[in-house]
Formats: C-alpha cells, sequence, structure tokens
C-alpha cells in the first residue's frame, strides 16, 4: 500500500476539530437496541468500518437496520427474532467479542471470520464462557460458528479477563436475555481497562437492566428480563479526540474540541489529565469546548495506563517527543491489541531513531532526535496516529496504510491535513 507523508509543521497548531460518535458507545448501544423490547434509533452513530461492521452483522442475523439517507449517523434500530447468518469481524474487536454471545441467543448457525491479522487476537476466554453457560461453538478463534438455539441458560460463569475487559462486557451486554441472567466471577490478574466495563453497566441501566457489581471489581451480576428500547444520543469519541489534542501539546499549539461531555464513562477523557502531567494548560467552557494549550517544552511522565490502554500509542508518540524518560506502566495486555502495540511502538519509535524499549507490562521511552523514515502501522488504527503525531515535529515521516484509520475514523487524513493546516 502507498504511503502517505504525514504533515510537519513548524510552527504551532491552532484548529477546532469536530469529532464523530464514540465507537464503544455506538457499538454497545446497537446491541442493546437489536435486543430491546422495540425500536430504537440511534443518533450521533459513528460511521466506520467497525461500527459498519457491527451494523451489517446484526442485519445478517435477522435485525432491522435502517439509516437517515440524509443523515447516516441516525440509525433505527427493529429488533426481530434472531437467526443464523455469516459475520465479517474485520478488526473490530467489538464485534468479535460482542456479538457471538447475542449470537447464542439466535436459532441457526452464526458462522464468524475477519481479517487474517485478527485470527491471532483472543477470543477463546469469551467463547469457552459461552460454553460453560450451554452453547455449542465451533473453534477458539477465528473463524468459528456459534450453533443457536434460540435461548440461553445462562447462570454462573468464571472468566479469566485479564486479557481484555471486552469479555466481560460482552457477557454483560446480552445476558439479561439469558434465561437465569449471568453471574461472572472474574479469577485472575486484575482487569484492564475497567472503565469500559463501567460503561457498559452504566448503559445497561441507561435500557432498564437489573446490574450489581461487587467492589473489587471482581464479580458482575446481571438479572434476567427485558432490555428497554431507548434512544440513544452518542458521544463524540474521546479516544479519537485524544491524537489532536495531543497534537496542541507536541506542538505548543491550541486545539478546541466541542461538545466535550461534563461526565462521562469513556475512558479517552483522561487523556485530558494526562496532558496536563506532561505540562499542557486544559480548560471547558460552559458551552462544553475543551481546549488544549501545548507547553514549551514537554515534560516526561511515569503513567499506570492500565485503565486506558487505548491511550497508549498516542502518549507513546508525545513521550518519544519529551525531555527525559519517560515509564509507561500496567499495559501488557497491549500485546493482545489489533496487533502486539508494545512490540509495534518499540520497532517504529526506534525506527525513527528513538529509544524505546519493552518491559515486561509497558514501554520505557527517552526522547531524542529523531529522524524521517517510514512508520509501519500493522493495520492498527492507533498506531496510525501515532506515527502521524510524530510527523508534525519531525519532517518527512512517512505513514505506511493510513487508510488504516477507516476502522474507527474514516475521515483522519482530512482531518488531520486541516488541523496541521496543509489540507488542499
Amino acid at each position: 500500500m502507498s504511503n502517505w507523508l504525514s504533515p510537519y509543521v513548524t510552527g504551532s497548531v491552532d484548529a477546532v476539530v469536530d469529532l464523530p460518535g464514540s465507537k464503544s458507545i455506538t457499538n454497545r448501544a446497537l446491541i442493546l437496541a437489536a435486543l430491546a423490547d422495540g425500536p430504537s434509533r440511534v443518533t450521533g452513530t459513528l460511521r466506520s468500518r467497525d461500527t459498519d461492521l457491527m451494523l451489517a452483522g446484526l442485519a445478517a442475523l435477522g435485525t432491522g437496520i435502517t439509516a437517515d439517507p440524509a443523515d447516516p449517523t441516525s440509525v433505527e434500530v427493529t429488533p426481530a427474532p434472531l437467526h443464523g447468518g455469516s459475520v465479517d469481524c474485520g478488526l473490530a474487536g467489538t464485534v468479535m467479542r460482542f456479538l457471538p454471545v447475542a449470537a447464542a441467543l439466535a436459532t441457526g448457525d452464526a458462522a464468524f471470520d475477519g481479517d487474517e491479522q485478527a485470527r491471532t487476537r483472543p477470543l477463546h476466554t469469551v467463547l469457552d464462557a459461552l460454553r460453560d453457560l450451554g452453547v455449542s461453538i465451533d473453534g477458539d478463534s477465528l473463524p468459528f460458528t456459534v450453533h443457536g438455539t434460540g435461548a440461553v441458560t445462562g447462570g454462573p460463569v468464571t472468566i479469566d479477563a485479564s486479557a481484555s475487559s471486552q469479555f466481560v462486557s460482552a457477557l454483560l451486554l446480552s445476558a439479561a436475555r439469558f434465561t437465569d441472567g449471568v453471574q461472572i466471577t472474574h479469577s485472575g490478574a486484575p482487569v484492564p481497562s475497567m472503565p469500559h466495563i463501567d460503561m457498559t453497566v452504566d448503559m445497561l441501566r441507561t435500557a432498564g437492566v437489573h446490574v450489581e457489581a461487587t467492589a473489587d471489581n471482581t464479580s458482575w451480576t446481571v438479572y434476567p428480563g427485558s432490555i428497554s428500547a431507548v434512544d440513544w444520543a452518542i458521544e463524540p469519541d474521546l479516544s479519537n479526540a485524544a491524537a489532536f489534542l495531543a497534537a496542541a501539546a507536541a506542538t505548543g499549539g491550541r486545539v478546541s474540541v466541542p461538545r466535550w461531555p461534563s461526565t462521562t464513562t469513556q475512558p479517552g477523557a483522561e487523556i485530558v489529565g494526562i496532558l496536563e502531567r506532561m505540562g499542557a494548560v486544559a480548560s471547558r467552557g460552559d458551552d462544553g469546548l475543551l481546549t488544549v494549550t501545548g507547553p514549551d517544552v514537554l515534560s516526561p511522565i511515569d503513567a499506570d495506563l492500565r485503565d486506558v490502554g487505548e491511550l497508549t500509542p498516542t502518549i507513546a508518540a508525545l513521550t518519544a517527543l519529551a525531555h527525559g524518560t519517560s515509564t509507561l506502566r500496567g499495559i501488557a495486555h497491549l500485546r493482545g491489541h489489533e496487533t502486539d502495540r508494545l512490540a509495534a511502538l518499540t520497532m517504529e519509535i526506534n525506527r525513527l531513531g528513538g529509544d524505546c524499549r519493552e518491559t515486561d507490562d509497558g514501554l520505557v521511552i527517552t526522547g531524542v532526535p529523531l529522524r524521517a523514515g517510514v512508520w509501519q502501522t500493522y493495520a492498527d488504527h492507533r498506531m496510525a496516529t501515532a506515527g502521524s503525531l510524530l510527523g508534525l515535529r519531525v519532517p518527512g515521516v512517512e505513514i505506511n496504510n493510513v487508510g488504516t484509520t477507516a476502522k474507527t475514523l474514516p475521515d483522519f487524513v482530512s482531518m488531520w491535513e486541516t488541523m496541521a493546516g496543509t489540507a488542499s
């Protein structure tokens, strides 16, 4: 695939960036709407590869999906009895983990497959949990087939979700439709990205589902019952916002994001505090406009990113531009993301002349002068945006397969070039 020359700026960026909806909230809302007791409208729907795959997967299993021709981000979801079908997961973790649990409620065989890179992503935890709950499944990774019988008994199940919080969310989202609900017990190292489970629980409660969670985040109970139809309004994607806000920090510039929520369950919101620790200044107006202004010099950081692992590529790129040595911890689980993100970040930062090394659970990065080069993305959207961030300060950085950003932000290139002042 051709390379894209990332914009290089000699001064500071100064832009307002309006972000589309959250992928995490969109795909959770779509699952809940498909299993609800009536039609729902989802407005502000992110239309990206990951969310379009979820829409297509639900439609393949029998859900009515109608997008407004005048506004594709407004989607009507009409529940219907689920049946067998073929589902393309692409490289979307939420599709390959959330949708098989819903498919267990279908009548018929649901066949799941995805991109070649997706076939190495860990799935056995959620598939084995479904087996423990009485569901018949062929396969332990993509491709696999769920043999739905129209119902799942449910009940107690023990899993090790230390590799991904999505395993817990996957079971929680559909469990109210199980005959006996579900009682999930986590056994293993602490669950990463806990805010994503909090998001799932919050959305379930909004839909009228009775959910209980223990204070130590090791057990969750969903009681059987209906899922209420909800007209969901999707917040801007704060994880996608992170790279743009980081551009302000990297260049000593200013970037504003409209409609920043005053309260949110999105872990991406934590980028603001992290940027402040690196020397940036943030403010939020009464109108919801969040503005980040970057420092003259980026400070290094020592941070436990267990709960916000998805921000790691952005933060790693910033630390490669900082003056000093940074330590990013609590992120061993990133080895099982779209790619092994720890290995990928180490390889690519060092390819540009940087100083990055892996630890057992993270990265140690020392800011040194960087040079031009080709930044590989490994079909990982967060790797693409991380390389683009470095390209703002390092002339001659080319991003291989920048199109992988379509996974969550199809207009990334034009938005980035506009922010940088290089759009044609």
